[in-house]
């Protein structure tokens, strides 16, 4: 046997040795280093978070600023009230996720266990309301009505309640002064998301859990100011959690006051008046369809013509912003929501969309003029007017001979319209278009802002729409697969309408043009859109961005930011263009298709100007508009599916013009009685100590007189059709 000497091993064990000792040494440099990184260098900012392991913060919710009117009548505030709270994590640390609790919690408010347990679930795409919306480290709300019984029952008996709790607090108030509801401009407010949470941490308008946030109108637009900031105070406690020193002392800053251009008084009336004559229009019997009309919408906006300052804003069907207060039911959130009440949360006087009917022509007359016809020229309003084998007609088959665009405009001549908006589609090539066509009544349409916001300091603002050739392009390309799967060319009018767009649906058609020059067609346009138009003719011409909120006041009262208006263009006419038209829209309200509803107005006084229009809409009743404005303000209202534009609209406008500026049906003026004769220059005062003077609000007493024409009218001894009820 043959034996291997130790020294054939030495060098292998020692290279061993070696190694492992150089790897035992790299290990302990690291541990080393790790250990001088956490403990030397970062150690200070180690033990700050170890510290805040043993910090206990308590954050004192900022009380949101109120939203006022002109005057400083508070439209939005807050009250105390005695709320009952929901800890979900405390709940989902018991063995039955807080069931027992929330049953007891149930018994005591009165309430049935399953609407408590709703109230702390949390939202998602399957979570129908009511749910939790909010964060879920954060108090829920279970009621904020609670009685101090309730409140007393539930803190006297803590160890049957844990993880409740009932104190009192500042709660979200919409007073609606007068029955002034303001619905849709005021918005409502709902508890912050996590996700809110997360985006907003690095700005300088972080969210704290406890947070209430504005979700659609004035709420929403000017949330940061009114939020305020929340204060937080710190406790450094021991392992037990006993306090051992006060660490931190913020103090909660109270939200700012938002001061409005809305007159409660004002926008009651406005409210009261769409309403009536919604009512008064379900009434009417409509010849077309043989019923009578369904009035189920409308909107109504009153202006300051020299400012764009909202002075009223009414949208129907409306809803009281206080369902949201301290979370809304489901049987709320199913009414706000669902077809079958129409939408109540749209605010129709910035989203709601529709053809604008006769009230559009003061574009296409401008658009005229631009082109190179003259204002006082004569030009013939047949009954109809007939392009290839298709015949427009006027409004009621009236021909009126031949007249001027002023008269064109007085009467409603539809006919008029259709003779110019061919006569220029043709002169721009008709169905193959020039390179170098001047497309004057689109392009009119878009300087007089058209087809784009108006800039409201209101969320969710819609466009409408100028059916101009490249929109004509854009929508073929989007539908032509649906039209050309649908079109029949001997089919129904549906499929042969098909049918023709799936062929030429991206061409300008003659047809088009006609019915676009009279507001119908595809053209769609927003009550406020409107408002701005015929604000700027009262002016002289300046656009302005139509706004509600007119200050910023701290709550102090110390400090205040105006906001001012801001123009975003000009009418584009001349100044003798400006005034032809001017003359125009007042011969409507004394002699033209408005008159009716003017009886007894005092023209010389108060200058009034009027433009009716009735739009027709595919599958649907009549839409109603009318616009009118006075050297101080501008009125716009709409009713959809609500007949004529003088017969439905025109009595509302008259009577909320009546309570503005104090007339009764004779056109007598009293200023005692005038609710806002002149549009309101001053800010309200608010004194240091947060509180406010606030003005008596003036009960609204409807007039239920006639004015002289229309009692002729009720006595016969006026023609039923005193000109064109457009």
């Amino acid at each position: 046997m043959t034996n291997i000497p130790e020294t054939g091993r030495t060098p292998r064990v020692q290279i061993r040795l070696i190694i492992l000792q150089i790897l035992v040494l790299s290990l302990l440099l690291t541990l080393g280093g790790r250990l001088w990184y956490l403990q030397v260098r970062n150690g200070d900012e180690y033990a700050d978070e170890a510290n805040g392991n043993h910090v206990q913060r308590v954050v004192q919710p900022a009380t949101r600023g109120s939203i006022l009117d002109a005057r400083g009548v508070p439209l939005a505030d807050n009250e105390t009230r005695l709320v009952v709270s929901a800890s979900r994590t405390e709940l989902m640390k018991m063995k039955d996720d807080g069931e027992g609790v929330l049953t007891r919690l149930a018994e005591v408010l009165g309430m049935t266990p399953k609407d408590v347990a709703d109230k702390v679930r949390l939202c998602n795409a399957e979570t129908p309301q009511p749910c939790w919306n909010g964060s879920p480290y954060q108090p829920i709300p279970i009621t904020d009505e609670a009685t101090p019984k309730q409140a007393l029952q539930i803190r006297e008996r803590a160890e049957d309640f844990p993880g409740i709790t009932a104190e009192p607090t500042a709660v979200r108030r919409y007073t609606a002064p007068g029955s002034a509801k303001t619905s849709q401009v005021l918005g409502y407010l709902s508890p912050v998301t996590d996700e809110e949470i997360q985006a907003a941490k690095d700005t300088d308008s972080p969210y704290l859990r406890s947070d209430q946030v504005g979700r659609s109108g004035l709420e929403r637009t000017y949330d940061k100011q009114l939020r305020g900031k929340a204060g937080v105070t710190a406790y450094e406690v021991d392992k037990l959690g006993r306090v051992m020193r006060q660490t931190q002392a913020e103090p909660a800053q109270p939200g700012a006051n938002v001061v409005t251009s809305i007159d409660a008084q004002v926008q009651r009336v406005a409210e009261y008046e769409l309403n009536e004559a919604m009512k008064a229009a379900r009434k009417e019997f409509d010849d077309n369809t043989g019923m009578n009309y369904k009035a189920d919408s409308g909107a109504v906006v009153v202006m300051e013509s020299k400012t764009g300052r909202v002075v009223a804003m009414a949208s129907q069907p409306d809803y009281d912003p206080n369902a949201w207060v301290g979370g809304i039911s489901g049987k709320d959130y199913t009414k706000l929501t669902s077809k079958k009440s129409n939408y109540p949360l749209l605010n129709r006087a910035i989203q709601g969309q529709a053809a604008p009917g006769s009230i559009f022509k003061v574009i296409p007359t401008t658009a005229a003029v631009n082109a190179g016809y003259e204002f006082n020229g004569r030009y013939p309003c047949p009954s109809s007017y007939s392009i290839g084998g298709q015949v427009f007609k006027n409004f009621e088959s009236q021909g009126h001979g031949s007249i001027t665009l002023g008269q064109a405009l007085e009467v409603s001549c539809d006919t008029v319209y259709y003779s110019l908006a061919h006569q220029q589609w043709q002169k721009d090539g008709g169905n193959k278009p020039k390179k170098s066509a001047k497309d004057w009544f689109y392009k009119t349409a878009h300087q007089f802002g058209l087809g784009q916001e108006t800039g409201i300091d209101l969320p969710n603002e819609v466009t409408g729409r100028v059916p101009d050739r490249q929109w004509k392009k854009d929508y073929w390309a989007a539908n032509k697969d649906a039209w050309c799967k649908q079109g029949k060319k001997s089919g129904d009018y549906a499929e042969r309408i098909a049918y023709e767009n799936c062929l030429e649906g991206m061409k300008m058609r003659a047809g088009d043009s006609v019915n676009y020059s009279i507001g119908q067609g595809d053209t769609l346009v927003t009550p406020i859109q409107m408002a701005t138009i015929y604000a700027a003719l009262s002016n002289g011409g300046t656009l302005y961005d139509p706004t509600v909120g007119k200050a910023i006041i701290s709550p102090d009262g110390k400090r205040t930011e105006e906001i001012k208006p801001k123009a975003h263009g000009k009418l584009p006419m001349d100044a003798k263009t400006h005034d032809l038209i001017n003359d125009a829209l007042a011969g409507v309200a004394t002699r033209g298709t408005a008159a009716w509803r003017f009886g007894g107005w005092p023209q010389d006084k108060i200058p009034m100007h009027a433009k009716t229009g009735t739009a027709e809409v595919y599958g649907k009743q009549t839409t109603s508009w009318f616009a009118t404005y006075t050297k101080d303000y501008t009125i716009v209202m709409t009713i959809a599916q609500g007949g004529t534009g003088s017969g439905a609209s025109g009595p509302a406008v008259r009577k909320i013009y009546d309570a503005m500026y104090g007339l009764d049906a004779e056109g007598n003026q009293d200023l005692k009685k005038a609710l806002l004769p002149k549009p309101q220059s001053s800010l309200p005062k608010i004194e240091t100590d947060g509180s406010i003077d606030v003005p008596k609000i003036k009960p609204y007493e409807p007039n239920k007189e006639k004015p002289p024409a229309q009692q002729e009218l009720a006595a016969g001894l006026a023609p039923v059709n005193p000109g064109r009820r457009d």
